[in-house]
């Protein structure tokens, strides 16, 4: 033990052993706290963002019925070019499902936003939406569509992709 008179004043602990110092108890944890609160938010930041060269991988999967680009053309489902701020069903040269042209024709016009919730469940969202519309009646049947993507990660990043291919209206 020392013999001194260490004193805790406001934030700050003085004390004369080994040597006069005085230290601010509340800086240190709070710079580290800060740190930690920072890198958190970040990382949160990133996990979250759209990341096209990561849906270029996602859209793969896509390709197995569809294709995108400037010289794109149908496959066993329609040309994806410029699908953001299209209408539903309106795809020249492809045969849409009765419920994907019915969806089209009563207002849906695709949108990062919409196709995000799409992806999970194409049918289930095609169906809500024209009951929704108040048109249940034409929410039957099913759309081509077979191929659902339920990780909202892998959709932010293709919807990110799609994008690159669309025009900004």
């Amino acid at each position: 033990m020392h013999n001194c008179q260490c004193v805790l004043t406001s934030l700050r602990f003085r004390c004369c052993f080994p040597g006069p110092k005085e230290i601010n108890v509340v800086a240190k944890p709070l710079k580290m706290f800060a740190i930690a609160a920072t890198v958190s938010a970040l990382s949160c930041g990133l996990a979250q963002a759209q990341d096209a060269a990561k849906g270029e991988m996602v859209f793969k999967q896509c390709m197995t019925c569809h294709r995108i680009g400037p010289d794109a053309k149908n496959a066993v489902g329609p040309v994806l070019t410029g699908i953001i701020g299209r209408q539903s069903g309106t795809a020249a040269g492809f045969a849409y499902s009765p419920i994907n042209k019915a969806a089209g024709e009563n207002g849906l016009v695709w949108s990062n936003e919409l196709i995000m919730q799409y992806l999970p469940d194409p049918n289930a969202f095609l169906k809500k939406f024209l009951t929704d519309k108040g048109k249940a009646d034409l929410a039957t049947g099913s759309t081509k569509m077979a191929f659902k993507l339920a990780d909202e990660q892998a959709r932010k990043d293709v919807i990110a992709y799609l994008d690159k291919f669309s025009e900004k209206k």
